[in-house]
């Protein structure tokens, strides 16, 4: 195995540890989910140029008869990134005691205020942040804003 074969799969080990944690780990964290909201998906281009990448790496491969394994890495490579970045969809998960936003955990108490901005998007301001959160359905916002005030 050379050592591009042994970092391609270190890249596949890496995002399936990331696809276990965020769908099998996160929901089950810090107790039961109380709301689940889909986002919107972003950066849509950075992702496209990075499945054209790995494809064109995989055509050269292809072309030039390489290694039948980088071939077959360089595949569920391709095959990951676009799960990631195209069928899996973002999601705020909300429990009892905080919420999880892009896999890091928020305690209410962290929230210093809330504002909605024109275009849809909640800000939450936190000590030294701030969280953007683009809902898919503009209804998820009401429902967030109830699930804040009962937990509190």
């Amino acid at each position: 195995m050379s050592l591009t074969d042994m970092l391609i799969a270190g890249c596949i080990a890496a995002l399936l540890l990331f696809a276990i944690y965020d769908e099998a780990i996160l929901p089950r964290r810090h107790g039961p989910t109380r709301l689940r909201v889909a986002l919107q998906q972003r950066h849509k281009i950075d992702s496209l140029i990075f499945i054209g990448l790995l494809l064109i790496l995989l055509w050269n491969n292809v072309t030039h008869d390489g290694p039948q394994l980088t071939t077959s890495l360089l595949m569920v490579l391709s095959f990951l990134a676009f799960w990631l970045f195209w069928l899996r969809r973002p999601k705020l998960l909300m429990k009892n005691n905080g919420l999880f936003y892009a896999g890091v955990w928020i305690d209410y108490r962290r929230i210093q205020g809330m504002n909605l901005s024109e275009d849809g998007i909640l800000v939450i301001q936190l000590e030294q942040r701030r969280l953007l959160i683009a809902v898919q359905q503009l209804d998820d916002l009401e429902r967030i804003y109830n699930t804040l005030v009962e937990a509190r």
